[in-house]
């Protein structure tokens, strides 16, 4: 993505060691409220983490489709005292709190007890990507007894399903001027990242060429002239033998999306918007719009196949990528998780292959700016609710970039902010390892006890302080990211330097403004090749290291100051 000036600016501002210290506290209080929330968690003989219904006496362990069916195993160690000795399932939708949903099973009350009801999907009352939970009658009144649970395994009835394109880590944020004259393959690129924009493709019957998509008894509408162009340049990356991931951002523009837009967003001026999860319109439209794009590039209808899908972009900085006037960590990652999950419901309902990302900045302790969350806080905050209700195979999108961002250096960094340890004011590719290590806790692991793909999906190095600087940078990143097993992805950001970034010093590209390539370029093509070893070799030069020896042996060096290149 486009870093916003501001923030630049800030990184320049902030030398003051107080700031950090005072940022560092408000760090350890997150992290101390974050723990006392989890309260209700325990982990089991298996090392599983498990989450009690908060002061609920009654668990939903599972909420799965079966067949045309959704069932519940329920559990609890007493069974709740009520007027009739039954519970109630209900299915809210993700706006609706407590008893407010509809009530789509009633079975006898007891400590183990299964609970079927139709999945109905597809239609109005489609169960897909809703939230259950348990009630019983109490001096004639529902009372809630358990936490919201939400189906875990919508892959169970994908219809569109086609085997993924992993053939290796090497990607890049992709110049669509140079996409036909074989440069790309030319780097030997494996993988293409790009953004689409939900609100410009989102449209009415009133717009020429619109696409018609019945889904959940509703009619809607997609810009024919937005999508076909997708549908070109996915099936064109595809031919290339490219897998592609796309970035699902609500720009909050169109008259024909505002739905689309939450309501604590509306308003503001973002370059991104929270999706709207707070009444049905937002919701639904949220729903078909996530069906739509699995589906049509699932591989299976002639349209080109996309493999991966982050929702939202840096979604922790909250003023910049994911705007809400909020300033509520959990409000935020709250509407977010439920905005993620619909996404994730719909979409591996469609393709049960796909994988659905989340998506975070460098910013692990200490913000750029106080419009945003801290990293660390956001991530641990939306897994505990993932955990609560119902864990699913989500992945990590994460943005290791240098700090400040038009710091040269990958493999030196600013000692005042990047640490060793889990304290770290920000994570770059110097000190990734403590991310992958986090990630490798118990309770951060999938459902099949698996360590989470994790994309690096945006990463670029400038070279406005000179093209060696910016080969051996991105020499480094590369090579790190490839010595580590969990890293799915290292995603180059950018094939073309862009004119506005290059004010900031971020001239990111593998190109310059006159589409001159620089001399990164030639790095970046030996990269991940039989002849990796001159990149590897030219890149030991400029760092003055054995650059295999800098990574297999975790050499982290670091500089004094707080990275301002003179």
């Amino acid at each position: 993505m486009r870093k916003d000036e501001r923030e630049n600016n800030c990184e320049m501002k902030r030398n003051s060691m107080a700031r950090g210290k005072r940022a560092a506290a408000a760090v350890l209080t997150v992290v101390i409220t974050l723990a006392l929330t989890l309260g209700g968690a325990f982990f089991g003989k298996d090392n599983t983490l498990y989450v009690k219904a908060d002061g609920r006496p009654v668990s939903i362990s599972s909420c799965t489709i079966s067949g045309s069916n959704v069932v519940c195993q329920l559990t609890a160690g007493s069974v709740p005292s009520s007027d009739d000795g039954k519970y109630y399932i209900y299915a809210d939708e993700v706006y609706q709190d407590g008893t407010a949903g509809k009530i789509v099973a009633t079975v006898e009350a007891g400590t183990s007890v299964t609970a079927s009801f139709p999945l109905n999907y597809n239609s109005a009352d489609s169960n897909l990507s809703r939230k259950f939970l348990v009630a019983v009658k109490r001096s004639g009144q529902m009372m809630q007894v358990s936490n919201e649970h939400y189906i875990t395994n919508p892959e169970a009835i994908a219809a569109h399903t086609s085997p993924r394109r992993d053939t290796g880590i090497k990607g890049i944020l992709p110049d669509l001027t140079r996409c036909s004259n074989g440069e790309l393959q030319d780097l030997g690129i494996q993988q293409i990242v790009y953004n689409i924009d939900m609100d410009e493709i989102c449209v009415d019957a009133s717009v020429g060429g619109a696409i018609p998509f019945n889904y959940n008894g509703q009619t809607y509408y997609f810009n024919g002239g937005r999508i076909n162009s997708f549908d070109s340049m996915i099936k064109t990356f595809n031919s290339y033998g490219m897998q592609v991931t796309l970035v699902l951002l609500n720009g909050g523009q169109s008259p024909y999306a505002q739905d689309l837009v939450h309501p604590s967003a509306r308003g503001g001026d973002c370059p991104g918007y929270a999706l709207n999860v707070a009444d049905a319109a937002g919701a639904n439209h949220l729903k078909a719009v996530g069906a739509f794009l699995a589906q049509r590039y699932s591989g299976q209808t002639g349209c080109g196949q996309v493999d991966n899908w982050i929702v939202g972009n840096e979604v922790n900085a909250r003023t910049s990528w994911w705007y809400t006037n909020s300033t509520s960590l959990d409000f935020n990652v709250n509407i977010y998780a439920k905005a993620f999950r619909i996404i994730y419901n719909e979409m591996k309902s469609q393709n049960a292959n796909v994988r659905i990302y989340n998506s975070i900045d460098q910013e692990w302790n200490r913000k750029s700016n106080p419009g945003s969350f801290l990293a660390k806080a956001y991530l641990d905050q939306f897994n505990y609710y993932m955990i609560r209700e119902g864990n699913i195979d989500w992945g990590l999108s994460f943005h290791p970039y240098n700090s400040p961002l038009y710091d040269p250096y990958a493999w030196n960094g600013p000692a005042v902010w990047v640490g060793s340890g889990i304290t770290t004011p920000y994570i770059t590719m110097q000190n990734l390892d403590i991310l992958i290590n986090y990630m490798h806790q118990s309770q951060f692991l999938s459902p099949s006890g698996q360590v989470r793909s994790i994309s690096i999906a945006e990463i670029g190095y400038t070279s406005s302080f000179g093209n060696e600087k910016q080969e051996a940078s991105i020499a480094y990143g590369y090579l790190k990211a490839a010595s580590l097993p969990d890293v799915d992805a290292f995603m180059l950001f950018r094939q073309t330097d862009d004119a506005h970034e290059m004010e900031s010093h971020l001239a990111m590209g593998l190109y310059d403004l006159n589409g001159n390539k620089k001399p990164a370029y030639n790095i970046y093509k030996n990269l991940g090749t039989a002849n990796e070893g001159v990149a590897k070799a030219r890149a030991s030069e400029i760092i003055g290291m054995d650059i295999d020896q800098m990574i297999s042996q975790n050499i982290v060096w670091t500089r004094g100051g707080t990275g301002v290149v003179q």
